[in-house]
């Protein structure tokens, strides 16, 4: 979710004694923080419904209120993490948590959808700032020995947020607090975020890269219009009936990439420093590793945003049982990502991620079987056999996929390809949020009865799954490029084998 790797590239700052007391409040400092991202992120979908009735937000405007975050997340993250080893790790994960808290204010009191979107972008930016710099800041804090205790404790924070995230925003939305609506989802990161930020100011330690890379802005500014150029049609067009503008615009998009990788091979050769480093692409692992995570970010952009869609306004439950459907699926997420890691992976390599692919498609379409059988009548229980299942299949993914996409990666590179890896799940994220409009909303016809309203989002949820479903068989596929025996990495296992010990490790954890 983060590339948090990224910024360990070149760090070489001596940890502090092992006696001193204040890393472990920094430690929780930074915990938190990571926390708040996380269930950030989960929070906002579980409520969107809400926003939709009570902020009359339009079709395009809630998909931006997602996948806004995502983009400026994704084209912030590997800039954020430059950012804190030229500026320093503390100085720009203060600056990050005070942003994203400010955001989360305007989100809260957002007067119109448009503002909503406008503050969820800053949101995302600002997580992009505060996020990279928590690893680093472990890294630069506690000796090698001390970091496997300590990144066991992010794995634990990771399952939290998963499991909480959706119930706590269930739980705000439905108590409606002081007639607030679904706004406190966003307030409630105030305090955490103000305390955050006057502790992180007294017990953080500075820390900064000797030789960190240069900024290339430049790339990020193509990054941004390319998706811009792509995503915006697409969350449009369907409101809009397909203008001619939209087509020329996604025709574009690729112009742009393209122009994108002629100047990163450029910037390369000049400085060494571009924002993605093309030759890792030579790498066949890392480059099925990278169509792999894009194309599990979109199917997971989808299936989110409609699930939550389906049950509420399809169905016309509650925040709170909608919450609570989905924590069967969290629990099968976090059990089995812990088991992929330390018992499936090291024995069965590749053929553990690809049972994963074939669980989530065999979830999805086991989830597409009952809403055809049960339709409208369809209850939380029926639906948690799929769930689990899904859940299982996304837990045999999620964890080990990044060792087996740095496996073959030069050690010199595994930073940066850490950071890549991040990044382009975010944007597959992205992208599947805007396909919801064609996948989702584009099979909902115009003008429907209040009466044809829960139908209509059932059908095309159903419609919406046999696209993740084929997603799911996509990835499947490209799993047979990846290595059959991913590297496996123990943190702080060789003291003399740090850094690339760290930024293999840390892309799996936050």
């Amino acid at each position: 979710m983060t590339s948090t790797g990224t910024t360990l590239s070149g760090t070489l700052d001596a940890p502090p004694a092992a006696g001193d007391r204040r890393r472990w409040f920094a430690l929780a400092i930074v915990m938190t923080a990571a926390f708040m991202d996380l269930v950030d992120v989960t929070i906002v979908n579980i409520a969107i419904p809400s926003i939709r009735q009570d902020a009359g937000a339009s079709v395009s405007q809630i998909q931006w209120i997602t996948a806004g975050y995502a983009l400026a997340f994704a084209a912030g993250l590997i800039t954020g993490g430059r950012l804190g080893d030229i500026h320093g790790r503390k100085r720009l994960f203060l600056v990050g948590i005070g942003g994203f808290t400010l955001a989360s204010a305007l989100c809260g009191f957002a007067a119109t959808p448009e503002m909503l979107v406008a503050a969820r972008i800053l949101q995302g930016g600002m997580a992009a700032m505060m996020v990279p710099q928590v690893l680093s800041i472990v890294h630069a804090t506690f000796p090698a020995h001390e970091r496997g205790k300590v990144f066991g404790l992010f794995g634990a924070i990771v399952g939290l947020g998963a499991v909480s995230g959706p119930l706590l925003g269930a739980l705000l939305t439905e108590w409606n607090l002081f007639g607030l609506e679904w706004r406190p989802i966003f307030l409630i990161n105030l305090p955490v975020g103000i305390v955050g930020l006057v502790l992180g100011s007294r017990f953080i330690t500075e820390s900064k890269a000797p030789r960190a890379l240069k900024l290339d802005l430049v790339g990020v500014g193509l990054v941004v219009v390319g998706l811009l150029l792509l995503l915006y049609p697409l969350t449009r067009g369907e409101e809009l009936d397909w203008p001619l503008w939209g087509y020329v615009s996604m025709a574009g998009a690729p112009l742009v990439f393209a122009a994108l990788v002629a100047y990163e091979k450029r910037k390369g050769a000049r400085d060494g420093s571009p924002l993605v480093e093309l030759s890792l692409f030579r790498v066949k692992s890392f480059a099925a590793g990278i169509a792999v995570q894009t194309v599990f970010g979109v199917g997971l952009g989808i299936f989110f945003l409609v699930w939550t869609l389906y049950m509420q306004t399809g169905l016309g439950w509650s925040p709170l049982r909608a919450g609570l459907t989905g924590v069967p699926f969290s629990i099968a997420v976090s059990t089995a990502a812990g088991l992929s890691v330390q018992k499936l992976v090291p024995r069965f390599g590749r053929k553990v991620l690809q049972a994963g692919a074939l669980l989530m498609a065999v979830g999805v379409l086991l989830y597409l079987w009952e809403a055809e059988r049960y339709g409208m009548g369809i209850s939380s229980w029926q639906m948690a056999l799929p769930l689990v299942v899904m859940g299982v299949g996304m837990g045999l993914i999620v964890a080990p996929l990044t060792d087996a996409v740095l496996s073959e990666v030069p050690r010199e590179h595994a930073g940066s390809a850490s950071g890549l890896i991040n990044t382009v799940q975010q944007m597959g994220n992205a992208l599947g949020l805007g396909l919801v409009s064609v996948v989702f909303f584009g099979v909902i016809g115009d003008d429907l009865r209040p009466a044809q309203v829960g139908p209509a989002f059932v059908d095309a949820f159903q419609h919406a799954l046999g696209w993740v479903a084929a997603v799911m068989g996509v990835i499947f596929l490209l799993m047979f490029a990846l290595p059959k025996r991913p590297a496996q990495h123990v943190e702080g296992a060789d003291a003399g084998a740090e850094l690339p010990v760290v930024e293999e490790k840390a892309p799996e954890l936050v």
